[in-house]
């Protein structure tokens, strides 16, 4: 669920990076699923020994697949606003695909509050800096600004 804060703590963690989420494992099973769900059956994604073939040496992730995986990721790092009834997705300012994230690597996520802002009474507009790092890379995976919305009571 993330670490619940009260309103009067949030402008303090601004600027603050917060500890790296768990590593999590991309197996074929997870990038084959996400290829069924959104239909994009590149071979690099499915096929393993066509992938084989190709610089990357096997099969990749989808870079969309490694940024549904900040839904998961944001229970670990995210802050919940003591007496929020609804948080909302609110889009992206900016996303880049750095690095492929080949089959059995493992990721996770380092995350950076970089504004908060009360938009209306009780709706809190939170955009955070996301670096999605794959294990024993130097180059991450994805960059990303992420703008949630938390309504509170």
């Amino acid at each position: 669920m993330g670490k619940v804060i009260s309103r009067d703590q949030l402008q303090e963690l601004v600027g603050v990076t917060i500890e790296p989420t768990a590593w999590f494992k991309v197996e074929q099973d997870r990038i084959n699923d996400f290829a069924d769900a959104t239909l994009d059956h590149q071979f690099i994604h499915i096929d393993e020994e066509a992938a084989k073939k190709t610089p990357f040496g096997s099969t990749i992730a989808h870079g969309f697949l490694s940024l549904s995986m900040l839904s998961y990721f944001s229970a670990e790092y995210g802050y919940v606003l003591d007496g929020v009834v609804m948080g909302i997705n609110y889009g992206f300012d900016k996303v880049r695909f750095v690095n492929p994230v080949n089959v059995n690597s493992e990721i996770r996520a380092v995350a950076t509050l970089k504004s908060a802002v009360e938009k209306n009474p009780g709706s809190f507009l939170m955009t955070y800096s996301i670096v999605v790092e794959i294990k024993g890379q130097e180059k991450p995976a994805l960059m990303a600004e992420w703008l949630g919305m938390q309504i509170v009571q």
